[in-house]
């Protein structure tokens, strides 16, 4: 079983950036692909990006590419999410989690770091 913590969300003003981690322990991690999400207030929650821990899979949000950016260190097992220019709308709780690759449904959550950008 995988466990993800996630870590580095804050208050910040509109057009900062930002860096999110998630670190992942238990299970062999090259087997699974890891997402990051978010849920803002009143709204359904979205995926953002996903990497393959491999390299060979990475996926950033449509609506996001050219702000946000997807990485991994393989040595310390930790996912990143870089999150530049924020806007107020970005506004939301981030959450990180693993799927087995091959799989649909992503089956290991974190609790969630909340990102509260001012305008």
């Amino acid at each position: 079983q995988v466990q993800v913590v996630e870590s580095g969300g804050g208050l910040v003003q509109a057009g900062d950036s930002l860096k999110l981690s998630c670190a992942a322990s238990g299970g062999s991690l090259s087997l699974y692909i890891m997402g990051w999400f978010r849920q803002a207030p009143g709204k359904e929650r979205e995926i953002v990006a996903a990497l393959g821990w491999s390299g060979s899979y990475s996926y950033v949000a449509d609506s996001e590419k050219g702000r946000f950016t997807v990485s991994r260190n393989l040595a310390k097992s930790t996912v990143y999410l870089q999150m530049n220019n924020l806007k107020p709308e970005d506004t939301a709780v981030y959450y990180c989690a693993a799927k087995p690759r091959g799989e649909t449904a992503y089956e290991y959550w974190g609790r969630g770091t909340q990102v509260t950008v001012s305008s």
